[in-house]
C-alpha cells in the first residue's frame, strides 16, 4: 500500500498556512519597508541600475527579510537557495558552494540567502568571502543582531547592510485586510478587540497571521471586545534580549529619556525593561549612574535619592521595590541637568594620560627626612589657613604645566552657587599672583 503522502497531488491539497498563503508575489506586494524598498531606496536604486551587490538585512522577526530575498531572485533571474545558519554546517556549505560554482559555470548564477547568519562562527563567515569575490554566489544575510557586533569586519565590508523595521500600524492594519480578504469574511472583533490584535502582534506581520488564523477558527454569536480577545489569545511577548541588542537599546531610551527630563518617557522605558525581565538590580544601579553622570552638583541629593532607592528595593525586594527605583528615576528626570563635573573629569584624565609622570611642584611636597629638605621640598609653600581669606592661590600644578580650566558649573540648580565659588576663587588666585 503506498504511502498517504506519496500518492500524487497530495501536496496541492495539503492546507497552507495564510502567512504562506498570504506571501507577496512581487517586490511591490511586500508591505512596509519603504526605507530600502522605495523608488530612491537602496533596493529601488539597485534594482534600477541592475546592479544588485551582497546584502544583509537587519531587522526584527516578521518583517519580510526571507521573501525580500527570495524576489529579488526572480527580479534578478538568479537561482534562490537558502540555508540556515542553525542548521547548516562547514559540510552543507561545501555543497551549497560548489553547487553555485557548477551552476555559474553553466551561465546561471546564484542568490545564498543564509538567515540567521550571525550564528555562523568567524571560520565559517570567513569561507563565504572567496565565493562572493569571484561571484559564485550573491549574499542575502538575514540577522536579528546588530551585525557590527556580531559579523566579521571582512564580511561587512563586501556586503551592504539595510535596516528593515517593525511594521507600523498602517501596515498591520493593510496586512490585516489582505489576510480577511483571504479568507473571505471579517474577523468577528470589535475596533478595540481589532487594535488589540494587532498590538499583540508587536510589529511582527507573521505572528500576526498567525493570530488571524486562530481568530477566524472561532465560532462566535457576535463580534468580540476587547477582554473577550485577551481572555482567548495571550499577547506575544515584547522582543527583548537581556543580553543583546534590544537589551542596550532600551537602557539608551531610558537614560536619554532621564537627560531629557522627561519622567513619562522615563517610566515607560524602565517600565519595558522590567516587563522583559531585566534585573532591578541593573535598573538602579544605571539609574545612580545617571545622577552621577548628567545631575552632579546641580542636585547633590539627587545621588543620595538613587542610593536610597537602591537600598529600599534591596530590603523590599520585587515587586514592591521596583516602586523605590520608579521614584528615584522621577526624582532624577526632573532635577537640574548638569555634566560639568563629567567633562571636567575626563579633561583632568585626558591631561594625565598627557603629562605623564611629571612631579607635582616642590613647594607642595612634604619633606619628612633632612635630604628631602635640603632639596627644596616644601619651600615655599604658604598654608591657606594663615593667608588672607583662607586662600593662598598658589599653584597646584606640576611645573611646565599650564593651568587648565577643567570644572566649568553651569548655571541650573546647586552649581550656580558653585559657579560663584569658582568665579570667587578665580578673582583671588589673579590677585594674589598680580601681588
Amino acid at each position: 500500500m503506498a504511502d498517504l503522502f506519496d500518492q500524487p497531488g497530495a501536496e496541492s491539497t495539503a492546507p497552507r498556512p495564510l502567512a504562506d498563503r498570504l506571501r507577496p508575489r512581487t517586490l511591490g506586494e511586500v508591505i512596509g519597508q519603504p526605507q530600502v524598498l522605495g523608488e530612491e531606496a537602496p533596493l529601488g536604486v539597485m534594482l534600477a541600475s541592475g546592479s544588485l551587490s551582497s546584502l544583509i538585512f537587519w531587522g526584527p522577526p516578521g518583517v519580510g527579510k526571507t521573501t525580500i530575498a527570495r524576489l529579488l531572485a526572480d527580479e534578478t533571474d538568479l537561482e534562490f537557495v537558502q540555508i540556515s545558519a542553525i542548521f547548516s554546517g562547514v559540510a552543507e556549505l561545501k555543497k551549497v558552494f560548489e553547487a553555485a560554482r557548477q551552476r555559474r559555470r553553466a551561465g546561471q548564477g546564484t542568490l545564498l540567502f543564509v538567515d540567521e547568519i550571525h550564528r555562523f562562527n568567524k571560520a565559517q563567515q570567513d569561507g563565504f568571502l572567496p565565493y562572493m569575490e569571484d561571484g559564485t554566489i550573491l549574499l542575502v544575510g538575514a540577522t536579528t543582531e546588530n551585525p557590527s557586533f556580531e559579523l566579521n569586519a571582512a564580511l561587512l565590508s563586501r556586503a551592504q547592510v539595510l535596516v528593515l523595521e517593525r511594521l507600523g500600524p498602517d501596515d498591520m492594519e493593510l496586512l490585516l485586510q489582505r489576510a480577511e480578504a483571504e479568507i473571505g469574511r471579517d474577523l468577528p472583533l470589535q475596533p478595540e478587540a481589532r487594535a488589540a490584535l494587532k498590538d499583540m502582534a508587536d510589529g511582527d506581520g507573521r505572528a500576526l497571521l498567525n493570530l488571524v488564523e486562530q481568530v477566524a477558527a472561532w465560532k462566535v454569536s457576535a463580534p468580540l471586545d476587547r477582554d473577550a480577545l485577551s481572555a482567548r489569545l495571550m499577547r506575544r511577548a515584547a522582543k527583548y534580549d537581556k543580553s543583546g541588542e534590544e537589551h542596550y537599546n532600551l537602557i539608551s531610551a531610558l537614560h536619554k529619556s532621564v537627560r531629557g527630563s522627561d519622567p513619562d518617557a522615563a517610566l515607560y522605558w524602565f517600565g519595558r525593561m522590567l516587563a522583559g525581565g531585566e534585573d532591578p538590580r541593573f535598573l538602579a544601579r544605571r539609574i545612580t549612574r545617571m545622577a552621577v553622570e548628567d545631575i552632579g552638583l546641580a542636585d547633590p541629593q539627587a545621588q543620595a535619592v538613587c542610593l536610597d532607592s537602591w537600598n529600599t528595593y534591596e530590603r523590599l525586594g520585587s515587586p514592591e521595590g521596583e516602586l523605590a527605583l520608579a521614584q528615584a528615576l522621577v526624582y532624577i528626570a526632573l532635577a537640574p541637568k548638569s555634566n560639568a563635573t563629567y567633562v571636567a573629569y575626563k579633561g583632568a584624565m585626558a591631561l594625565a594620560r598627557k603629562t605623564g609622570s611629571a612631579m607635582p611642584p616642590k613647594h607642595i611636597l612634604n619633606a619628612p627626612t633632612g635630604m628631602m629638605k635640603d632639596q627644596g621640598y616644601g619651600a615655599g609653600y604658604a598654608y591657606d589657613h594663615d593667608a588672607e581669606d583662607g586662600f593662598s592661590g598658589q599653584n597646584y600644578f606640576p611645573d611646565g604645566v599650564t593651568r587648565p580650566d577643567l570644572y566649568q558649573p553651569v548655571e541650573r540648580g546647586f552649581e550656580r552657587d558653585l559657579k560663584k565659588r569658582v568665579e570667587y576663587f578665580n578673582k583671588l588666585r589673579a590677585k594674589r599672583q598680580d601681588d
